[in-house]
């Protein structure tokens, strides 16, 4: 037998199999996935590996094939249906195989475990009475204090009982010698959550619930596997459809991953579907040891998780019987990875899903455009949840106007609307969120006296302001020189925007005194349950108002907020992005969506120096499909995804003049493969960031009606680039449909 191994180096010259033969005391022991130790090069220097596959036949000269050493120590062993996703992975994102591999091994290695030590009483009360005489006559004072406590309870905690009695280890293992107790181990599983709880039944459903709940379970019953995209308003009850789908595949003995964006991983959220399934659920997020994430897949193998939750790393977990796959807030541009291989977490659940033969369910009150698109193309589902569970009406939402504001003399960032209503809410002890729209902060210019944004000519996405005085457009390096006054009403208020959510906290703080605020931003969530803390002191209703940027947003229910005020909704209206106006759209309406959600109605305020824009319009009437239709046709006109298909190819190197170089043979090499002229090529321009640590950077976009030809395109590219060795000091990756411009 033979294996073909990939070789553990990142690089693209290695990235291919290397055939193997297996000695005979590795026959039967091999599994796909597992990592290997093998010889490799001239030198045979010993050198890690993963089995990709196994074969009968040798595809070279058998006397050069050289043996593998062993099995790599600490190795984790994955699926074959993990390793068939990584390989789908390479040829959808680019990147190496090892890199996808390393992509989608959930545990790179593996952690000591943790064990929970008990020493248990061997003799009867009657001999060990008799025991203790013993010791007490010999004056053996440590032996007969540690007989004497487990005469009153026979089995303690090992731990517990050396600290407590100051007994030493040689102590024990004396007792232990003499047959007088024994030393008990078992495993225990590090996790953030392994507490009781009382389990919850199946709550009851409205019409629309039961209605997507039937549509999807009749499709699973009949063993037909589909995507679906729950389209439900904010406190629509989602949440209690993903789990009722979810109980429904635990019944028929499969197992389900839940994706949940970082910042909404919060304590709340979990708790709902462990109040459900109990300790069936498992947790994974960045702020855990590594030691708990190796349990979590520890329980996983198992057999004692049947529920994973976490952001899209959980994606990977090696369940044996995948039935379900749930991803809420789907429209999340966390999804996206931004580390090669650049995978979005939405398509590779759909093809993990088609090789596992599970459904995938995609959750938004804002879905992305391209799952929107797809529904309305028949790729996906749509189910619909058009009603607030428990009859609570949506908030009312003002615009206001911030133009007007400055003519009528208050240069303030918070209207007089929005600060007569935090006065009213204070008094009647309810709560407010302020949400600063920061997202989009790359430096473009806007007025504030009439709103006008500085755009590119070709692009029609706004420009950001360079040092040097310089407006950059990030898509197709266009420039122009920076402006003193603006070019529509001649006033001098234009420039960038300052305000961040310290100096909001110091404005409110003077303007209400009395009332008592929270902030929570990166620099007040730096520890590891800071989120935790900030979040339930609000939901105790220990402050007033909590003032933050997009984290405070992200799925959380807080019943006795009953007016959210969102300062500069423009911020990310003019980011320097084709995405803006969606990302803008969904911003407010899921911040507006945190208003009025127990039995007091809800009121949102929307500050903007665009009113007028169909991103703010459509998000003040919470009208999804109409911004749908309008944003969907400006995608056309522009040929941006999903009308169209775009790919971007991010280029890093020491040398400057070498990178612009190399990036001009790239674009050049592009346009020799394109002979139908069926790809429009854009570039290369320079990222709002054009060098960091030294190191420059370059982007090249390639767009097209036919998802294909750019896979197609990425393939030609990726060999040109490994013959061509004016590429060996740069880094190249290919991104897909980017979530950002770079």
């Amino acid at each position: 037998m033979y294996a073909d191994i990939i070789i553990d180096i990142t690089h693209e010259k290695l990235d291919k199999v290397f055939q193997y033969s297996i000695p005979s005391e590795l026959e039967g022991v091999l599994q796909t996935g597992m990592g290997v130790v093998v010889p490799f090069g001239k030198g045979n220097k010993e050198t890690r590996g993963y089995v990709t596959g196994f074969s009968e036949k040798a595809e070279y000269d058998e006397a050069k094939i050289k043996s593998i050493l062993r099995i790599a120590e600490e190795s984790v062993a994955i699926e074959a249906k993990l390793v068939a996703l990584a390989a789908w992975m390479k040829e959808h994102y680019g990147g190496t195989m090892i890199q996808a591999l390393r992509t989608v091994i959930p545990i790179k290695k593996q952690e000591r475990a943790k064990e929970k030590r008990s020493i248990h009483l061997l003799l009867s009360e009657e001999d060990g009475k008799r025991q203790l005489d013993i010791f007490l006559h010999k004056n053996q004072k440590a032996r007969a204090r540690l007989l004497a406590a487990l005469l009153d309870q026979p089995r303690q905690e090992y731990d517990l009982v050396t600290k407590k009695l100051n007994v030493t280890r040689s102590v024990v293992r004396s007792l232990e010698e003499q047959k007088i107790i024994a030393l008990e181990s078992e495993q225990v599983f590090r996790s953030p959550l392994r507490k009781k709880t009382d389990l919850r039944e199946a709550a009851d459903y409205t019409r629309e619930q039961q209605h997507a709940i039937d549509i999807f379970w009749e499709d699973y019953e009949r063993d037909i596997r589909k995507t679906y995209l729950l389209y439900g308003v904010t406190g629509s009850g989602k949440t209690e459809v993903y789990m009722e789908m979810i109980g429904r595949v635990l019944k028929r003995g499969y197992q389900a991953i839940v994706l949940i964006p970082e910042i909404a991983l919060t304590y709340q959220t979990v708790m709902r579907f462990y109040g459900r399934f109990g300790d069936r659920v498992s947790i994974l997020n960045s702020r855990m040891s590594q030691g708990e994430r190796y349990d979590q897949m520890e329980l996983v193998k198992a057999g004692k998780t049947d529920v994973m939750i976490g952001p899209r790393s959980a994606l990977f977990t090696p369940f044996p019987r995948l039935g379900l796959i749930v991803i809420d807030e789907e429209h999340e541009t966390t999804y996206k990875s931004e580390q090669a291989p650049r995978f979005h977490a939405r398509e590779t659940a759909i093809e993990r899903a088609r090789i596992e033969g599970a459904s995938v369910v995609l959750g938004s009150a804002t879905p992305s455009l391209e799952s929107f698109y797809a529904c309305r193309c028949g790729r996906f589902q749509m189910l619909e949840l058009k009603k607030r569970a428990g009859m609570h009406e949506l908030p009312a939402v003002y615009v206001v106007d911030m133009r007007r504001e400055m003519q009528a003399g208050n240069r303030s960032i918070i209207s007089d609307r929005l600060r007569g209503l935090i006065e009213s809410r204070l008094d009647r002890g309810e709560q407010i969120m302020l949400f600063l729209n920061r997202r989009g902060y790359a430096g473009f210019v806007s007025c504030r006296a009439c709103g006008y944004v500085v755009k590119c000519p070709h692009c029609d996405v706004s420009l950001s302001a360079h040092r040097g005085g310089k407006l950059v457009c990030h898509y197709c390096g266009h420039e122009e020189p920076q402006v003193s006054h603006c070019p529509s009403c001649g006033s001098p208020y234009i420039g960038g925007f300052k305000a961040g959510t310290q100096q909001i906290e110091d404005l409110v703080r003077r303007q209400f005194p009395g009332a008592r605020v929270l902030r929570m931003d990166m620099d007040t969530t730096r520890t590891k349950d800071g989120h935790e803390k900030i979040l339930e002191a609000f939901a105790s209703e220990e402050a007033d108002i909590l003032i933050g940027t997009q984290m405070i947003v992200k799925g959380h229910d807080f019943p006795n907020v009953t007016l959210v005020g969102i300062l500069a909704a423009d911020m990310s209206l003019y980011s320097n992005d084709y995405r803006a106006g969606e990302r803008t759209f969904q911003l407010l309406t899921q911040a507006a969506g945190r208003a009025g959600r127990g039995k007091s109605a809800g009121e949102v305020v929307i500050q903007t120096y665009s009113p007028e824009h169909y991103s703010i319009e459509m998000a003040a009437a919470q009208d999804y499909e109409g911004f749908y239709e309008a944003e969907m046709n400006y995608r056309k006109l522009m040929g941006y995804p999903p009308a169209e298909e775009l790919l971007a190819v991010l280029m890093t190197g020491p040398d400057e003049g070498l990178l612009e170089t190399a990036a001009r043979y790239l674009k050049e090499f592009a346009l020799r493969i394109d002979r139908n002229r069926r790809l429009q090529i854009i570039g290369p321009a320079s990222p709002y960031v054009a060098k960091v640590s030294d190191v420059y950077r370059r982007v090249l976009y390639l767009k097209g009606s036919d998802y294909r030809l750019l896979i197609a395109a990425k393939d030609r590219m990726e060999q040109y680039i490994e013959i061509n060795k004016g590429f060996d000091t740069m880094r190249i990756q290919f991104d897909f449909n980017p979530m950002n411009v770079f």
